[in-house]
């Protein structure tokens, strides 16, 4: 079966503003609690957790400090909706136990809506769209998911939708999988020459690949790794958090912010045009 190859100038990432990255399972609580209130503004805060080695949706500068779009979102989102939003850098597999233990009041961390994770906490609405890629160096010159099946190591991140994606490939026990806490220390991998390829979420791949031009990777895309939806994640019947996100993401985006923070990281033509009002309506 033929795959399209995306170069690193011409990539092509889904990113309806609909809304991954996916991760383990973990037993959400049923409990609700009412946000805390800000003692400075009044406001209600929400405490956020997120794993913040995912540019460009997460990630930390020299000096700790969290940016990139979930952030950006977010903090618009909380101005549009009246709260406050504190943001935590966790592991990845801390992040769902952390919510459902009721230590944050909500995730936001490129996660993919699953029915798997619908089981044990609640989604927004979604607000961005990815599909799995494969992460190559151009000089393989892999053009079939035959030619992907034959690379003897591959890596994925532990417990994400690219560990999904990797073992349908290759099976859940396949020796050919190498598995990472996470996506920088695989992608870091990639470059030593310890993988052959490696699978995550296009948006980041297609983040990499343009912020490091001259290291000569591609992104190769599998049409049978299905659109995931991100979306930001609350305990299992918490409709207060819920019904606040939802409101105030419907006004970023009905204000045009949402398509303003979009272009900010994606102004290489990977969100189509017409991606922010179709998931307006």
């Amino acid at each position: 079966m033929t795959m399209k190859t995306w170069l690193a100038a011409g990539v092509s990432c889904a990113v309806l503003a609909l809304a991954g990255c996916g991760g383990g399972n973990s037993s959400g609580s049923a409990a609700s609690s009412a946000p805390a209130s800000s003692a400075s503004s009044g406001k209600k805060t929400l405490t956020v957790a997120m794993n913040a080695e995912f540019a460009p949706f997460e990630s930390q500068d020299e000096n700790k400090n969290i940016h990139g779009f979930d952030v950006d979102l977010l903090n618009a989102m909380a101005k549009a909706g009246g709260f406050e939003v504190v943001f935590r850098h966790q592991p990845w597999d801390s992040l769902f136990p952390a919510l459902g233990n009721g230590d944050v009041d909500m995730l936001a961390s490129a996660i993919t809506i699953t029915d798997d994770r619908k089981q044990s906490m609640d989604f927004s609405e979604p607000y961005y769209q990815i599909k799995q890629v494969v992460l190559v160096p151009a000089s393989k010159n892999v053009q079939s998911i035959e030619d992907v099946k034959k690379l003897p190591k591959v890596g994925a991140v532990t417990g994400q939708t690219g560990d999904f994606a990797a073992q349908k490939l290759f099976g859940a026990t396949s020796p050919n999988i190498t598995r990472f806490e996470n996506v920088n220390l695989m992608i870091k991998e990639v470059e030593n020459g310890g993988l052959s390829a490696a699978i995550s979420d296009s948006a980041v791949i297609a983040h990499y690949i343009k912020n490091n031009a001259n290291k000569g990777f591609t992104m190769v895309e599998v049409p049978d790794f299905e659109t995931e939806n991100y979306g930001f994640a609350v305990r299992k019947g918490d409709s207060e958090k819920l019904n606040m996100l939802n409101d105030a993401l419907k006004k970023v985006r009905e204000s045009g912010e949402y398509a303003q923070i979009e272009s900010k990281y994606f102004a290489d033509g990977s969100a189509p045009a017409s991606a922010a009002a179709s998931a307006a309506k």
